[in-house]
């Protein structure tokens, strides 16, 4: 005798529209591009606690220690004791040492990511490696280019009329140019390598590290090169070192040749590009 199974029960078909019929989402669907990047990279380079920090002291480093430097040379000096000299140049002091904030900001900006495992949430909101990486470089060199130029400027007037009574030359246009907005692209762009080596190294402490090696280490190592036959990689380090290339910007560099006039801002943007290359290729073959 055989025995028939009941139908086993099946699901109701869905109603057409889904299980919401004539619902639509308030929430608009849009196709994200580089601004929303860029305004998610604003927000987080503005809100945290280390960009008030390093830029704050930034700022108090340049501007105190050039305008220390203009009042000792002032106050040291006659009438004709600067005669010929360019007195924007005591404005290098106060950048070099600051240059080591934006380095480290530059660094947080990407390597901190990784060390609160943040880049996680910043990845999975934008899938797009080379897009992170674009708004993080663009807004960084916003935001260093714009106080650097706002600090060195304000320098810069300031030794001026300090010591124009110490025999100094009037600064040319060129002068200024390059103390202002020529100063500040090499320091963004110096910023930049630093955000670009906290990508591929990702960790802080250790590409803060080899930054200040990268400033410090040529000029440091050239010093103790007394031997006659390292005298032309002495005269090279000398000559392409950071502390030298910034110099440059205020036509007085440590060296008679090498890098002069622009050339530094060059030197800086080639190697920035090519470490840029590397960094978004480590990005796109690397798990986050």
């Amino acid at each position: 005798m055989s025995t028939h199974q009941p139908p086993m029960p099946q699901p109701p078909a869905a109603a057409p529209g889904g299980p919401y019929p004539g619902y639509t989402s308030p929430i608009p669907v849009v196709r994200t591009h580089l601004g929303h990047a860029l305004a998610a990279e604003w927000t987080k380079i503005r809100s945290v606690r280390s960009t008030m920090w390093t830029l704050g002291v930034f700022t108090v480093l340049v501007v105190g220690i050039g305008l220390l430097a203009g009042t000792l040379v002032q106050s040291n000096s006659d009438s004709d004791s600067l005669s010929g000299e360019n007195p924007l140049s005591f404005g290098f002091f106060g950048l070099l040492v600051g240059s080591i904030c934006i380095i480290t900001l530059g660094v947080l900006t990407t390597a901190s990511e990784y060390g609160t495992g943040m880049i996680r949430t910043t990845m999975t909101a934008c899938p797009s490696r080379a897009r992170v990486l674009a708004a993080k470089s663009v807004v960084f060199f916003a935001v260093a280019f714009a106080v650097t130029l706002v600090t060195s400027g304000f320098v810069a007037m300031v030794q001026a009329s300090m010591l124009e009574s110490t025999g100094a030359r009037t600064p040319s246009g060129g002068d200024w140019l390059k103390a202002t907005v020529g100063i500040s692209l090499y320091m963004a762009l110096l910023g930049l390598l630093s955000l670009l080596i906290g990508s591929v190294i990702r960790h802080s402490a250790g590409a803060i590290t080899i930054m200040i090696g990268v400033v410090l280490a040529p000029l440091v190592l050239a010093m103790f090169m007394v031997t006659e036959s390292l005298d032309k990689l002495r005269t090279w380090l000398f000559e392409y070192s950071i502390p030298n290339q910034l110099s440059v910007f205020y036509s007085n560099s440590l060296t008679e040749s090498g890098p002069s006039g622009w050339d530094p801002l060059w030197i800086m943007l080639g190697v920035t590009a090519a470490v840029y290359a590397g960094a978004y290729s480590l990005l796109q073959s690397r798990d986050v």
